[in-house]
């Protein structure tokens, strides 16, 4: 019974481990399903004050139209972002008009989505700063077009010969007088590169005709992200090597423990107390402990492999170790002559019955005790007391009935044994007699071939009479 419940609580602990993977899979699908549909909201709500605030109101008009639209998107997306990484929210819309137009946590910014002038938005940041001279040094930042700060940034870094070398409208791109614009902007000193920041957007993307298509690149994207975090979410749910040599190693520890324990248990219930034990006795409580190392370690790796790989519960699959191991033991006392044929069958049959019953306690007993290992131990040892019960409630009667009957059966099979050796002889002398008398029947030479047949056509029921069986009967057959 000891052996018993503690294989079914190392079969138990595995599914415990199993089942945490698997409960945090879906419990992080569940969470990003949430997260998934923050995020959304969070577009669909910017959209909604998109076309209602500033759109259908023509708030800024025609030309200042796109900043309105520019801070309603970043905080859409901006937040959006965050929810589908299950993080809060970090933008607010500030929508009074004022020297601040979001604030991100804490943090006020202030937007600028100015192309005209030449100045990638530079010129309103100027503009700003004289309105509020004090907006930066009061922790304030700027926010411009993506595409705006990464050309500031670029012409800031060239050198004035490299810029006047390089730089020509006729390529299309920034002109030396650009250049100078923006190195005029950082040579007054008022601000440093530092208190700009990029946009999520670029100046295109929040224009009147293109923010719907800019919001549904948006939505596409989060979805995506969604789908490669619901990804790495079942990798990490997959079974592990290195979790599976965690579970070898915890089985194998604990049947070695056990083992080791019974060892010493068997040795002191044969007279001898524990400090007299000798070298002798060590050893084979070492033997016992490797074994049981060795065989808890087959059993984790077993477990873990079956429960992950195939559809076989925890209880069933240390039930199923637990017979192979109780078989191939029963297969070695065979061949090393210990048992005949019919007791390594029984036995093998009661090893099965036995796996069987700790397997449909253990499960039973954790269907009705969900506690991880504890509802398996339970389960099992009560399992395990009324098998012992009623293989033991037998009376003399029916067992000698029992072994009356193995033994007739015995009898029987002895017998039947002899019987079929007497017919596989006489079958075998029957073949015998038959391929000679074929033989001679086809023989070569005439005379005998001639007496073979007619021994051939006698044994077949030809009646004598009409055998042709010398010179007279074949001349008289034939000519007459």
């Amino acid at each position: 019974m000891t052996r018993s419940t503690q294989e079914q609580a190392v079969a138990s602990w595995v599914n415990y481990l199993n089942q945490v993977r698997i409960d945090r899979l879906l419990s992080s699908l569940q969470q990003q399903d949430e997260n998934l549909l923050t995020a959304l909201g969070s577009v669909h709500e910017a959209i909604r004050k998109i076309n209602l605030e500033v759109v259908t109101a023509n708030r800024g008009g025609q030309h200042g139209m796109h900043g309105f639209i520019a801070e309603l998107a970043e905080v859409g997306i901006g937040n959006a972002r965050k929810h589908i990484l299950g993080q809060d929210p970090v933008y607010q819309w500030v929508n009074d008009n004022g020297p601040v137009d979001l604030l991100r946590d804490g943090v006020e910014i202030q937007q600028k989505f100015v192309a005209a002038g030449g100045r990638f938005s530079l010129g309103a940041i100027t503009e700003h700063l004289q309105k509020y001279p004090d907006y930066v040094n009061n922790g304030g930042k700027y926010q411009i077009p993506a595409d705006h700060f990464e050309m500031v940034q670029r012409l800031r870094a060239m050198p004035q010969e490299e810029a006047g070398k390089l730089l020509s409208r006729s390529s299309g791109g920034p002109s030396f007088t650009d250049w100078r614009r923006i190195d005029a902007f950082f040579q007054q000193g008022s601000i440093g590169i530092d208190s700009l920041e990029p946009s999520t957007l670029e100046y295109r993307d929040v224009q009147r005709g293109a923010y719907a298509s800019t919001m549904a690149a948006e939505e596409h994207s989060l979805r995506s992200t969604d789908q490669s975090l619901r990804n790495t979410a079942y990798q990490e749910s997959l079974p592990t090597l290195q979790e599976g040599a965690s579970a070898t190693l915890a089985a194998g520890a604990i049947e070695g423990g056990t083992a080791f324990v019974l060892a010493i248990i068997a040795k002191t219930r044969g007279g001898k107390r524990l400090r007299e034990f000798d070298q002798q006795d060590w050893a084979d409580i070492a033997a016992d402990t490797g074994l049981g190392f060795g065989k808890g370690g087959i059993r984790g790796s077993s477990i873990y492999a079956l429960t992950n790989f195939t559809a076989t519960s925890a209880a069933v699959a240390s039930s199923m170790v637990t017979a192979a191991f109780g078989i191939a033991e029963q297969a070695n006392r065979l061949r090393r002559g210990e048992i005949d044929e019919l007791e390594f069958i029984e036995d093998s049959e009661r090893l099965s019955l036995e796996a069987a019953v700790s397997a449909l306690s253990s499960f039973v007993g954790q269907a009705l005790i969900p506690v991880p290992v504890l509802g398996a131990v339970i389960g099992n040892t009560i399992g395990a007391i009324m098998y012992s019960t009623v293989a033991s409630s037998l009376s003399n009667r029916e067992a000698e009935l029992i072994e009356r009957y193995v033994d007739e059966q015995r009898v029987l099979d002895e017998q039947l044994s002899a019987e079929y050796q007497e017919l596989i002889q006489r079958l075998h002398e029957s073949m015998s007699d038959y391929l000679g008398l074929l033989e001679r029947a086809f023989s070569p030479d005439l005379q005998v071939a001639l007496l073979g047949s007619a021994e051939l056509a006698q044994r077949c029921g030809v009646p004598t009479g009409e055998i042709l069986d010398s010179e007279e009967k074949i001349r008289s057959y034939f000519l007459d």
